[in-house]
C-alpha cells in the first residue's frame, strides 16, 4: 500500500540558495520537463544544463517546414530539426571534438549553388574528406558518415539539397537506418555529445497539425499555420489536432509512448515555455495520454508566455490562452488524473501580457507569480534569469 504526503514550503523568487545548490551540482539537479517546439527554447537549454543535467524536452515532430518538409515528403519521417538542434543545445561543450560536431550539425548546404555542387558536397560529406568533418574524432566521424551514406543512398537524383539542413540528414539517415524509429538514433548521438539532459519526440510518428479557424476555413500543415513561411492565418484558430497527410483532412492521433508517460509523470517540474502558442505548445499536449500523465503528476506546472507578436496567437488574450491551455491538457476527462494541470503563471514583473483575471484565475486555482525575467532586451527573455525563477519552484 501506498500513501502521498503533500509537504508545503514559502517561496522565494528566485531562490539564491536552490539556485546556487543546483549550479554547484547540476548532476544532482532536478528533472524539469518542457514540452517544448522549436528553437524558441533553445537559448534557455543552453543555460539551463549549468543547472541540472536531468531536464527533459518532450519536441514536436510535426514541423511541414522548410528542409524538413523535403525529408519527410521523401521518406514520410516524423519531422527532425527541432530534434536536431535541442540536442545540439544540451550536448556538453567540453566534450572534445564538440565545437566541430556544433558546427556539423547546424550547417546548411548553400541556397543557390547548382545540384551537381550540392551533391559532390555530400559525397565528401559521406566519404569523410569534407572540412566539416575531417576534424570530428571517430567514433563519432564514422558513425555520422554511416548516416549521411544512407541517406545520400535512399534520396532520389532530382531531390532539392538546397539549403538543407546537414544535421537533418544525418537525423534521417539514423531513422532510415533503424527500422523507421527515431528513439534509437537520438539515443546514440546524445551519449556520443553527452547531452546534459534528455531529448525525445513526444510522438515517434510522423504526423501533420490541423486546424479549422474562426471563418470556418481548414488549413493543412504546420508550416501553414505558424505565418512564418506562409501569409498569416485570416482568421484566429478555433481548434486544432493531428492530421494523417497534408492533402486531405484526415484527423487521428497516437499514444505516447510508456517512457513519455513515465517521464511525466515523475517530473519534479512541467514547465509550458514560449513558442509558437498553437504549433509547438499545444500540439505537444495532444497525444493521447499526454494529459492524463501531466494530471498524475502532484509537482508545480508552471507556463512561462510568449512575448511579443506569435501570429498564431491573434484573437487571444492572456487569459484566454490560459484557459486553451489548460482544457487542451484536460480533453480526455474519463482518464484524468487527480492533480491540476497548471499551477502557476511565470510573469516578468514589468511587461505588459494583457488584463488578467483575478477572480478566473482564482477559481482555475492558478497562481500569478512575478519576477524579473527581461534584462535590456525589448521581447526577449533573460535565460539566467528564467532558469533561476523555474529551479526555484523545486
Amino acid at each position: 500500500m501506498t500513501s502521498s504526503l503533500r509537504i508545503w514550503r514559502r517561496m522565494v523568487m528566485p531562490d539564491p540558495i536552490r539556485v546556487h545548490r543546483y549550479q554547484s551540482l547540476p548532476e544532482q539537479g532536478p528533472k524539469v520537463l518542457f514540452f517544448s517546439g522549436g528553437s524558441a527554447l533553445n537559448k534557455i537549454s543552453r543555460v539551463f544544463k549549468e543547472y541540472t543535467h536531468h531536464s527533459v524536452h518532450l519536441v514536436t515532430p510535426f514541423d511541414s517546414g522548410g528542409s524538413s518538409a523535403r525529408l519527410r515528403a521523401a521518406f514520410d519521417i516524423p519531422a527532425v530539426g527541432d530534434l536536431r538542434s535541442r540536442l545540439m543545445a544540451l550536448a556538453d561543450e567540453t566534450v572534445m571534438g564538440q565545437p566541430e560536431v556544433y558546427a556539423l550539425f547546424t550547417h546548411r548546404l548553400a541556397v543557390d549553388a547548382e545540384p551537381a555542387v550540392l551533391q559532390a558536397q555530400l559525397q565528401q560529406l559521406v566519404m569523410g574528406e569534407h572540412p566539416l568533418i575531417e576534424t570530428i574524432p571517430n567514433p563519432m566521424k564514422s558513425l555520422i558518415q554511416t548516416q549521411l551514406g544512407v541517406t545520400q543512398a535512399r534520396i532520389h537524383e532530382d531531390f532539392d539539397l538546397r539549403g538543407a539542413s546537414i544535421g537533418n540528414l544525418i537525423m534521417a539517415g539514423g531513422y532510415l537506418n533503424n527500422q523507421q524509429q527515431l528513439d534509437p538514433i537520438v539515443f546514440l548521438f546524445s551519449r556520443l555529445v553527452k547531452a546534459l539532459g534528455e531529448v525525445k519526440t513526444t510522438l515517434d510518428a510522423s504526423l501533420h497539425l490541423g486546424v479549422e479557424l474562426e471563418n470556418g476555413d481548414i488549413v493543412l500543415g504546420q508550416h501553414r499555420i505558424t505565418g512564418k513561411e506562409t501569409d498569416i492565418l485570416p482568421s484566429p484558430i478555433k481548434r486544432m489536432w493531428l492530421n494523417k497527410g497534408l492533402r486531405n483532412r484526415m484527423p487521428t492521433n497516437c499514444a505516447i509512448a510508456d517512457d513519455r508517460k513515465d517521464a511525466i509523470e515523475t517530473a519534479d517540474l512541467i514547465c509550458y515555455p514560449p513558442g509558437s502558442f498553437y504549433s509547438s505548445l499545444l500540439a505537444n499536449l495532444m497525444p493521447e495520454g499526454v494529459g492524463a500523465s501531466i494530471s498524475a503528476n502532484p509537482n508545480p506546472k508552471v507556463y512561462l508566455p510568449n512575448l511579443g507578436v506569435d501570429p498564431e496567437q491573434q484573437g487571444l488574450s492572456m487569459m484566454e490562452r490560459v484557459v486553451r491551455l489548460m482544457s487542451t491538457i484536460s480533453g480526455d476527462k474519463e482518464t484524468a488524473g487527480p492533480y491540476s494541470v497548471l499551477d502557476y503563471l511565470l510573469l516578468d514583473d514589468a511587461y505588459d501580457y494583457g488584463e488578467l483575471d483575478d477572480a478566473l484565475l482564482a477559481r482555475l486555482n492558478v497562481t500569478v507569480i512575478k519576477t524579473p525575467l527581461i534584462t535590456e532586451k525589448p521581447h526577449k527573455y533573460d535565460e539566467h534569469l528564467v532558469a533561476r525563477a523555474l529551479l526555484s519552484f523545486v
